[in-house]
């Protein structure tokens, strides 16, 4: 089993910039790859940025060169660095952890994202 606790949401005017982080708790030795997703009022939940093991990530186009996410292995923290927020940036993040070998996935609760002037 693996926990997920988000932190670092709130309001933040436009332009501005947040850093969420994620701390993993429990059997973290399996993860291979933690993710942020976001969920807006209304609307599906969707990817923002992945990151392995070893480093390597991808992004959504809709947050490219925006938003970095980085994970530190050894306090098993993952962090998204959020520049340049818009409006519609406004959701609630999740954390999600994949572990193997046998698959499971694990969602934190989720933190608050306000972009609003």
């Amino acid at each position: 089993q693996v926990y997920l606790e988000e932190s670092g949401g709130g309001l933040v005017q436009p332009g501005g910039s947040l850093r969420l982080s994620c701390l993993a708790t429990g059997k973290t030795e399996n993860v291979y790859q933690m993710a942020w997703h976001r969920q807006a009022p209304g609307k599906q939940r969707e990817f923002v940025a992945r990151i392995a093991k070893d480093g390597r990530s991808g992004y959504a186009d809709s947050i490219t060169g925006r938003f970095t996410i980085s994970r530190d292995n050894v306090e098993n923290t993952l962090y998204l660095e959020m520049n340049s927020l818009k409006p519609e940036d406004t959701a609630v993040y999740y954390c999600n952890a994949e572990s193997g070998p046998s698959y499971m996935e694990y969602w934190g609760q989720g933190t608050q994202v306000t972009v609003s002037s």
